[in-house]
């Protein structure tokens, strides 16, 4: 048997799982009736049978891949106990959301990217000639004209009160995220458009400042800040990207399935981005625009950054018996 003939015939029953394990996203086994738990049992041991039979006979192929990490979902759904769903938040921010990060890396890379390159391209002309930069994007001309008189705008955050300001910074934050993480229903355009934007917008704000001998200053307000905002909208342009694809390369399952899949993760990590954001915006409002030092905001921006990805990168890690 080849492995499309093999798939053609088992996909039915992998989607039909699939769809009862998504039934058990927020209300565990009990959002399922009498027949769905039969038939999630039944299912279950279909797909493990095939997973058996696919690394016997097709070992290289990715179906083996797919059906790993399907059977593996269906384990954790079936022997979860009472204790799991009572621990939910613990269980997501411990496990579920890093864990979802670290299965999703490229398409967080790739957001980074599409950020990157267009700074790196604004930053570039706007540190030859700022009229250029502003040419390139024609919303920083505000900031870069502050910026040539020397006007430290950010000083005017906390006018109205720094707990009213980390608010507006927190809604903003949270805006731009959904934005980046919602325009990948529509295969991602939207997405890269917020990234390019904002790529573009700080580097010819910084390319400017650099112009123009304003580096210092506009680095001793984003220094503190910077690490954790940035990061979180790579994640959730990540999220965005990842919506895309699914639409646009569904491998092995229909696009319909891919993009339950997709979503599925990438409404994962929005949820595990709002609280970052709110971090981020507290430090933008009561750190970043104070006369604390330079070195003492790069501590703040180097901490934030190796508690955060430490935590990204190694929470949720199931222990090797040794």
């Amino acid at each position: 048997m080849l492995p499309e003939d093999f798939i053609t015939r088992k996909r039915p029953s992998w989607e039909q799982l699939t769809a009862l394990l998504d039934k058990t996203n927020l209300g565990g086994l009990a959002a399922l009736s009498a027949e769905d738990l039969l038939e999630l049992g039944r299912l279950y041991r279909t797909a493990t049978s095939d997973l058996a039979v696919a690394r016997r006979d097709f070992a290289t192929h990715r179906v083996v891949e797919y059906l790993n990490g399907l059977v593996a979902r269906a384990h954790g759904t079936v022997y979860q106990g009472r204790a799991a769903s009572r621990r939910g938040l613990l269980t997501f921010f411990g496990q579920t959301f890093p864990r979802t990060f670290r299965a999703t890396w490229p398409y967080t890379f790739a957001a980074f990217l599409m950020f990157f390159l267009p700074a790196l391209l604004g930053f570039i002309a706007a540190e030859r000639d700022p009229a250029a930069g502003v040419a390139l994007y024609p919303a920083a001309e505000e900031v870069v004209q502050d910026i040539k008189l020397g006007n430290e705008w950010w000083l005017n955050i906390n006018a109205e009160g720094r707990s009213s300001s980390a608010a507006l910074i927190m809604t903003n934050n949270i805006r731009v995220a959904i934005l980046a993480f919602a325009g990948g229903i529509l295969l991602g355009v939207p997405t890269l458009y917020v990234l390019v934007q904002n790529g573009l917008s700080l580097g010819v704000i910084a390319g400017a400042a650099q112009a123009y001998g304003f580096s210092p200053n506009l680095w001793g307000f984003v220094a503190a800040h910077g690490m954790v905002e940035l990061s979180v909208i790579f994640i959730a342009g990540g999220a965005g990207l990842q919506l895309g694809w699914s639409v646009l390369r569904p491998g092995l399952t229909t696009r319909q399935a891919a993009l339950t899949l997709a979503a599925r993760r990438a409404a994962y990590l929005l949820l595990g981005c709002i609280p970052l954001l709110m971090i981020a915006g507290l430090i933008e409002a009561f750190i970043s625009p104070s006369p604390l030092p330079l070195t003492l905001k790069l501590a703040v921006s180097i901490t934030s950054g190796v508690a955060l990805y430490s935590y990204l990168t190694l929470a949720g890690r199931i222990s090797k018996p040794r």
